[in-house]
């Protein structure tokens, strides 16, 4: 039989610098990119402001983790609870169409009188026991 070997470990990133990985270096550079736009191109008090705002929300998504998981699927999973609501009740609305088709239906079936059961003597059970447990061998009196 043919062996194959399997891939353990599937979740854990590939490092490329050090502890850094690739996805932790992109937003990184990212945020690099974009610190150093608002250091060519505006002024101290704009590039102060860049810096503090994307130099930390860089650092937030590519570091931080909550609960084992990426600041950004955290994020994503925060925004979709929320949206969400927290109870789900399900309300069937029919349309006319179902409506007259029920009354239809309703109209068509005809109702039958419940049977009624006879009253099971103690005697008759356990004659009904008794054959079963001796597999037949016993008969009762009819």
């Amino acid at each position: 039989m043919q062996q194959f070997t399997v891939p353990q470990f599937i979740d854990v990133e590939d490092k490329i610098l050090g502890p850094v990985t690739i996805r932790q270096f992109i937003i990184m550079l990212v945020g690099c990119i974009i610190i150093f736009l608002g250091y060519r191109f505006g002024d101290l008090g704009t590039f102060i402001l860049v810096l503090a705002v994307v130099g930390s929300l860089s650092l937030l998504f590519a570091f931080v983790k909550v609960n084992g998981q990426t600041f950004h699927y955290f994020l994503l999973n925060i925004i979709q609870t929320t949206r969400k609501p927290s109870l789900r009740i399900w309300h069937k609305s029919y349309e006319s169409k179902e409506l007259n088709m029920l009354r239809k239906l309703d109209s068509d079936i005809e109702v039958v009188q419940a049977v009624v059961k006879k009253a099971v003597k103690r005697q008759h059970i356990r004659d009904l026991s008794l054959v079963v447990n001796t597999g037949g061998y016993y008969k009762a009196d009819e």
